[in-house]
């Protein structure tokens, strides 16, 4: 009996597929089950957009991180389970802790990053905290558009935009309270358009100098538990209004998680620890398969 054409085609996907590491890492948190988990996939050679997307979409954590290798450090590329973004903080971090964690890289040695937003660093401390060098996003005062508050069950507050690609809104509120009951319309507040929605306060704690929580269902991700890139935006913006450049801030999410944060010229340095939960592999498409060399992203320096 001949085998039914789809079988023949999965067959020979199957026969051409190669298995990628594939680990789930919890990121800004030196527990495992806080923080903000990511996924990090290791390639030996391009893959599809789609095929990452489908992964990404697979996992549905707020990012999955696909790493391979270049010439002078390592092409990194972001997804949610929807889109894929511009910079991600602890996807990034996540992904340096994988690095060096499976031998990929000596820990002595910083890594470079080529990605969307440009070359970015990470370098790991001897406590095994790592630190990124991301860059710094200053923000301006508007006019929120038309349903905004209303989609964050809040009766108003100072709203800002940063000048980001794919830009955030940061309303600053008067308390860590405040942030901390905010309970979004998420239907509404996905029509919004940017890629998420940054609301932040001064902390209460002296160990914590501002809070905040970050929304984003336009890109797949109702609140994301920690967001690395959201801090280029926030410490930027409570750096002269708290007059420190080396801040600690708090991400009051269900999860929870600290990222230390110092600004250094117009980059913004985020420090924090991860750990790895699981470690596994995924079949990843071959170098026979023809998308692969056709629909990969050229990251470029």
């Amino acid at each position: 009996m001949e085998p039914a054409p789809d079988s023949e085609a999965r067959n020979a996907r199957e026969e051409t597929a190669m298995p990628a590491p594939l680990w789930l890492i919890d990121a800004f948190s030196s527990r495992p089950f806080r923080g903000n988990p990511a996924g990090v996939c290791w390639l030996d050679h391009p893959a599809p957009d789609t095929w990452m997307q489908a992964l990404a979409a697979e996992l549905n954590q707020a990012e999955t991180a696909f790493v391979s290798p270049a010439a002078d450090g390592f092409n990194l590329r972001w997804f949610t389970p929807e889109i894929e973004v511009d910079l991600c903080g602890h996807a990034t971090l996540a992904t340096g802790h994988f690095l060096w964690t499976s031998g990929r890289l000596d820990p002595r040695e910083p890594v470079r990053f080529h990605t969307r937003s440009g070359v970015l660093t990470a370098r790991r401390e001897h406590d095994d905290r790592i630190v990124l060098d991301f860059p710094g996003m200053e923000v301006v005062p508007v006019a929120p558009p038309e349903g905004f508050f209303a989609a964050l069950n809040l009766p108003g507050g100072l709203v800002y935009v940063n000048q980001a690609a794919q830009p955030d809104y940061l309303v600053m509120l008067d308390r860590e309270v405040d942030v901390h009951i905010v309970m979004p319309n998420f239907a509404a507040l996905k029509k919004i358009n940017a890629r998420g929605v940054i609301i932040t306060a001064p902390g209460d704690r002296k160990e914590t100098d501002f809070v905040s929580r970050f929304f984003a269902p336009a890109v797949g991700v109702d609140e994301d538990p920690v967001t690395g890139s959201a801090h280029c935006t926030l410490a930027p913006f409570w750096a002269p209004r708290l007059g420190k450049s080396t801040m600690v801030g708090y991400q009051a999410s269900r999860r929870g998680g600290v990222v230390e944060t110092r600004i250094v010229g117009d980059r913004v340095h985020l420090a924090g620890h991860a750990v790895t939960v699981m470690r596994g592999e995924v079949d990843a498409p071959g170098t026979e398969d023809p998308a692969a060399a056709t629909n990969s992203y050229n990251h470029g320096a």
